[in-house]
């Protein structure tokens, strides 16, 4: 089984000025990772060092707020089921299903990672043509606002790929309390 980290979103030192502990508690416990997929606005080289500490296959794009250069996508495969990574400034509005799905088609992508919104949200659409697609957005990982409406809520996903099988672990603390969402795609 592949581990994989998912996350973005965490504007350190502007808006925020850590992880919170339980978010940095549930990272550190379920090391190692194959790989790391950040949506961007990481904002520091402090931040580009912690993440790169996390796996030796680091994936990262370009946020909208990032002065550090990074590819605007990025297409990769686990187990011949293909990812994208995009930050998500690129459709409007900020989140916008029709547009993240028109990116998964034109990337040729089963599963979309996308930021920017700052709110956590794993979804199923059916594309132009009946192929599946999920949408995986992790939020904040520190909970910060954004342009538009955020949870405020720091967030993270940890994906595992077995064979065909994509089961998503969604984490959003709520104050002091972790609350987890389970999916479970088959390609």
């Amino acid at each position: 089984m592949i581990k994989v980290l998912i996350t973005g979103d965490t504007h350190i030192p502007t808006r925020a000025r850590k992880i919170p502990k339980i978010i940095e508690e549930i990272i550190q416990s379920n090391k190692p990772y194959q790989a790391v997929f950040f949506t961007g606005d990481l904002i520091s080289e402090k931040v580009l060092r912690y993440v790169k500490s996390l796996s030796e296959k680091v994936f990262i794009v370009e946020g909208n707020m990032d002065y550090l250069s990074f590819p605007e996508k990025i297409t990769t495969k686990i187990n011949e089921i293909n990812i994208g990574l995009i930050h998500g400034h690129q459709v409007f509005p900020r989140g916008n299903i029709e547009g993240l799905t028109r990116i998964a088609e034109e990337m040729n992508v089963q599963i979309l990672i996308n930021g920017h919104t700052h709110y956590a949200k794993i979804v199923e659409v059916t594309g132009k043509h009946g192929s599946k697609i999920v949408l995986a957005n992790p939020g904040s990982l520190t909970g910060v606002w954004s342009g538009g409406f955020a949870s405020m809520r720091p967030s993270l996903i940890i994906g595992y790929f077995k064979n065909r099988e994509v089961f998503l672990e969604l984490y959003e603390l709520y104050g002091t309390k972790l609350e987890t969402k389970r999916y479970v795609f088959t390609f």
